[in-house]
């Protein structure tokens, strides 16, 4: 279908596909084997210029909107989703700076993001907080010029790796999720380490890891906004990277379905290609119709965001939701259409399969994103 997208976006998808096609392709089964982090292939996403789009012009950005990320994140993802995330989540790590900093700490942490010298991380969710953010135990305790930062974070995107971490950190325990604040915290700050990298089972070319906080002294020129602004600013914060999330989900969908569309032209069955059979077609015609759909709540949804539009939580919620219940579908369906050989690490769906997992979990699982879709159904309701 045509999107109807601008010359710009279409060169952004024609570059972000050369990059997958030279760079990513060839290597995904080593990283993904190797449980290696892609610096090689980061950097040359970084000389592409695509960690500026989302990055605000006045801090050496391209002044992109969460569409313009969208399609750098889907592109990447037909190549790897592994890779595609250790970008996606530096803009991630970045957005709360973007929304909520002061302009000291923009000009100073937006135009190393920007550039790709440095990744950034985001750090909300800890072993007995994750969609119940009200139950973080890492706390700040203010002293003097610093806060203390004591506690962990757990399962973090970019971990080790990122440079710049926004971290959040309990600052009022008697206030609950509103005695939350966030901080940007440098890797090398003294009482900031790393736990081990996960061995996980998708995504293994992105690095997760638990960070360990342990009487880190934070700078208070640090504070993000306010205290007690933390758990505003991750959810505003989500509202504008859950459609990346979708967009991720889309790239291995459609590089899943591809797989399959042309195995089944190659692969011979009782004297035919199994493209032939009827039980294969309805196959690939449903898959190809759940991709689309999603494409295009998607699409429309990040140029919702980028409308401007003040409540978007939903529509967000909806597109993330969607999109990762279609990923994991078609690639479990894609894995069925190529059978025994779908299981086989020689061909690429099992690991596409292992990828799109994720993606119904991270960034709130997508129970967690249909209890905000019917809360907000509901508030609608009672305000008619």
């Amino acid at each position: 279908m045509d999107y109807f997208l601008t010359e710009e976006q279409l060169e952004i998808k024609k570059l972000a596909r050369q990059i997958v096609e030279e760079k990513i392709i060839p290597q995904r089964e080593h990283f993904d084997r190797e449980n290696e982090f892609p610096w090689e292939i980061v950097k040359t996403i970084a000389a592409s210029d695509f960690f500026r789009i989302f990055v605000p012009e006045e801090y050496e950005g391209m002044g992109g909107g969460v569409l313009d990320m969208s399609l750098v994140t889907e592109e990447l993802s037909y190549g790897c989703g592994g890779i595609a995330i250790c970008y996606a989540a530096s803009a991630l790590g970045a957005y709360p700076i973007i929304l909520y900093g002061n302009e000291e700490q923009k000009r100073k942490y937006l135009p190393v993001i920007a550039s790709g010298e440095k990744l950034a991380a985001f750090a909300l969710t800890e072993p007995n907080a994750g969609s119940d953010v009200a139950n973080m135990r890492m706390s700040a305790v203010k002293e003097g010029n610093y806060y203390i930062l004591n506690g962990t974070k757990q399962w973090i995107t970019n971990g080790g790796e990122a440079d710049i971490y926004t971290v959040f950190a309990v600052t009022n325990p008697e206030k609950g999720a509103r005695g939350i604040s966030c901080f940007i915290v440098e890797k090398g700050t003294p009482g900031f380490t790393f736990g081990k990298k996960e061995d996980k089972l998708g995504i293994r070319a992105s690095a997760t890891r638990e960070l360990i906080f342990q009487d880190c002294k934070v700078p208070v020129e640090n504070l993000l906004a306010k205290e007690g602004r933390g758990f505003l600013i991750a959810m505003a914060t989500f509202d504008k990277s859950r459609t990346s999330v979708g967009a991720q989900a889309l790239g291995i969908a459609q590089a899943a379905l591809d797989e399959a569309v042309k195995y089944s032209k190659e692969r011979v069955q009782f004297g035919a290609p199994i493209s032939s059979f009827q039980a294969i077609q309805f196959m690939l015609a449903d898959m190809a119709m759940q991709i689309e759909a999603a494409r295009s709540l998607v699409y429309s949804v990040a140029r919702y965001i980028d409308s401007g539009a003040k409540s978007v939580s939903k529509e967000a919620a909806m597109a993330k939701a969607f999109a990762s219940d279609v990923a994991m579908k078609v690639t479990i369906d894609a894995i069925q259409v190529l059978g025994g050989y779908g299981y086989m690490k020689e061909y690429p769906v099992e690991k596409m399969m292992r990828d799109a997992k994720i993606t119904q979990i991270y960034e709130g699982t997508n129970q967690i994103q249909r209890l905000i879709i019917a809360s907000h159904l509901i508030k609608e309701m009672r305000a008619k």
